[in-house]
């Protein structure tokens, strides 16, 4: 699939279905999220709605002045359930890249506002590394610091991604008792 993504094909995706995604994506954890949410849209110097968002802190290397990914595994998503309802409101994501289960919050919302949620294999940083063709850019790294920096990559055939949880309220995780506390 090719990002930007059209809501009329992120409704064609159903939970076990595997895809690779090219063109641009943005990573942000807990803190970029925080970030980002204070922040009015128009404060934002990039636009995350014609982005996939990769819950993603990187391993970077300056060299001669551009930097390069050494490792771009999927950091654990579940640290972004306080956040990520809104932050699909705010933003239009249609496409969460990360790690491990997400709770009942992000369900509602990826049904809400059309939306999907797929997993990418933890340990295998290094393969993803090798599908970033590009650092396009870098925010809020004096900041946070280069984890959990807001870094923007185009990418090519990222994956293998696995839908997790879909726009049609169907989730691998549906019988996981992890989030209890929150339905």
């Amino acid at each position: 699939m090719t990002i930007p993504i059209n809501s009329k094909d992120i409704k064609k995706l159903r939970v076990g279905d595997i895809v690779y995604v090219s063109g641009t994506i943005f990573t942000a954890r807990d803190a970029a999220h925080e970030i980002m949410l204070e922040k009015k849209i128009d404060e934002i110097a990039f636009d995350p709605s014609v982005m996939a968002l990769y819950h993603c802190g990187p391993l970077m290397k300056k060299k001669e002045g551009m930097w390069n990914v050494v490792s771009a595994g999927p950091t654990t998503s579940s640290r972004m359930e306080l956040f990520e309802d809104r932050f699909i409101k705010k933003f239009g994501i249609n496409l969460i890249i990360g790690k491990g289960d997400m709770g009942k919050n992000t369900q509602k919302a990826l049904l809400k506002y059309i939306c999907v949620y797929a997993s990418y294999t933890g340990g295998a940083g290094a393969l993803a590394a090798d599908s970033i063709k590009k650092v396009k850019d870098v925010f809020y790294l004096d900041e946070l610091g280069m984890a959990e920096a807001v870094w923007i990559f185009e990418v090519k055939d990222f994956g293998p991604l696995v839908v997790s949880m879909d726009c049609h309220g169907g989730s691998i995780y549906k019988d996981s008792t992890r989030f209890d506390y929150m339905r």
